[in-house]
């Protein structure tokens, strides 16, 4: 959905000296593709993986100073702007976030994050820091495993799968994910097998966002990014599972809905929308996009521009 991007950014990233911070650095695609089509646009690119802020410098090289790469979590960009001396006041005119686990992380082996391939079970997509999706497995307790993979992964078996969990640890800790791919096979009922792809697939989403805290992390950027955006800027947010898109849906539904109590004749400009939806609902990959890539089925595509300042 790259041209979808770009094409509800461009408005605020044609301007003159825009600024536009991309989220999700990873290996620098969306990045280039903004600074090849806005010419005079700067772009902040944050990344939490130290080896694709390393790769994606390389790529964006030839750009030279427009770039500049932080290594920081999402949810750090109002620090990340103040301590790049961007004002608070001024805004930037672009955010764009594509969420999710990266291809160069489930393509890497022994990052752990793909269930189709035997590697350590990790799944920390910064790994100077943090607990490992091993550690999650052989250390929380039953229930806690069971409220994970509920609410992340929403997987319907969680307690027949952490039920098997817990036994196979007794015996001997987790440390790569071929045996819990098995584990979870043998541990769903055939019916359960049938449909949805790999068995596994609900788990260790769970897990990876659990080890990453990554829904926690998003709760506080998007707000932070609506608050980043000049008027006039825009965001866009690519997500790729239903807890994800929710969230991006409720803070931009609250943004453009007005505050005012019911039944005033007239709404004060405090109580006014701070955001237009760009929008309507989740737009979604056509058939020539998955065609072209599988990993784009899931993805849901929201975008909102700023049409207000905060009242002060």
């Amino acid at each position: 959905m790259l041209r979808r991007c770009l094409d509800l950014l461009a408005p605020a990233l044609e301007r003159p000296g825009a600024v536009v911070v991309d989220c999700t650095l990873g290996l620098g695609g969306h990045s280039e593709a903004m600074l090849t089509r806005f010419p005079e646009a700067r772009l902040i690119g944050l990344d939490r993986d130290k080896e694709a802020l390393r790769l994606s410098g390389e790529r964006l090289a030839p750009f030279g100073d427009r770039a500049t790469l932080v290594h920081a979590v999402y949810d750090e960009l109002p620090e990340v702007l103040d301590r790049l001396g961007i004002p608070r006041a001024h805004g930037v005119q672009g955010v764009l976030f594509d969420l999710g686990v990266s291809s160069m992380q489930l393509d890497e082996a022994d990052r752990g994050f793909a269930y189709a391939q035997d590697a350590p079970l990790d799944m920390r997509m910064d790994q100077t820091t943090g607990i490992s999706a091993a550690e999650v497995l052989n250390t929380y307790p039953p229930g806690e495993l069971v409220r994970i993979l509920r609410a992340y992964g929403e997987e319907k078996q969680a307690k027949r799968i952490v039920s098997a969990i817990v036994r196979e640890r007794e015996k001997e800790p987790f440390t790569t994910s071929a045996r819990l791919v098995q584990l979870i096979r043998d541990a769903l009922p055939q019916a359960a097998k049938r449909t949805g792809g790999n068995p596994a697939k609900r788990t260790f989403q769970a897990l990876r966002i659990e080890v990453n805290g990554e829904l926690g992390v998003l709760e506080r950027a998007i707000p932070a990014a609506v608050k980043a955006l000049a008027v006039g800027g825009r965001i866009g947010v690519l997500s790729y599972h239903s807890l994800e898109d929710r969230l991006v849906k409720q803070v931009f539904a609250a943004g453009a809905a007005t505050t005012a109590p019911p039944g005033l004749p007239i709404v004060p400009e405090e109580y006014q929308p701070r955001l237009k939806l760009l929008t309507r609902g989740a737009e979604l990959p056509t058939d020539e996009e998955i065609a072209e890539n599988r990993r784009a089925a899931p993805a849901r595509f929201r975008g909102a521009e700023r049409i207000r300042e905060d009242v002060k």
